[in-house]
């Protein structure tokens, strides 16, 4: 096994090859427009594959990858000359499907962006369900009663359980004899 930063030297080197060959010596009239997107390398260095993209049509991306299959040799043993490595790892390209899923992207932002504007018009439109601030209540008759009452109404020397604690301070609920 080899550490990461090496094997990903190498898959970047592969890939800047591989597109220099596509680009000046690789002259096969079934060769689209070819970018090679990434280069992708197992921890063994033997395998790495290489995905690329083609614009154009479905017909054009078939004849692309017949072509780059048809030159896997030569590009190969180019990888071998100019990376040095002991073993010179085998290619296989891949189609790269970055284009569709862009598309596929832009496509959906496009239904949310309609979907925003639909919202967004029935909301230009719309009044609240209930009142504007469902938290706050108006003061009620109630409250006023509540604010009216007389310190006469109220027992102050009531306990929390009701029972009257002026006996000189003491609960008769307490076991103890009064002292």
């Amino acid at each position: 096994m080899v550490d990461a930063a090496r094997a990903r030297k190498l898959a970047d080197r592969i890939q800047q090859i591989v597109a220099e060959m596509l680009e000046r010596r690789i002259k096969d009239p079934r060769l689209g427009f070819v970018t090679v997107t990434d280069t992708r390398i197992t921890n063994d260095l033997r395998d790495a594959t290489v995905y690329y993209t083609v614009y154009g049509s479905d017909g054009e991306r078939a004849e692309t990858a017949a072509a780059l299959e048809s030159a896997k040799g030569v590009i190969r043993s180019e990888v071998g000359r100019k990376t040095g490595v002991r073993h010179t790892p085998s290619l296989t390209f891949v189609m790269d499907s970055l284009m569709e899923n862009a598309a596929h992207i832009d496509d959906l932002l496009a239904k949310a962006r309609a979907r925003d504007a639909e919202v967004a018009k029935a909301a230009q439109d719309a009044s609240p369900a209930g009142d504007a601030n469902p938290y706050r209540e108006p003061a009620s008759a109630e409250d006023d009663d509540l604010d009216d009452l007389d310190e006469d109404d109220v027992d102050d020397d009531a306990d929390f359980d009701g029972h009257d604690a002026t006996d000189g301070g003491e609960d008769d609920r307490s076991g103890r004899p009064p002292s």
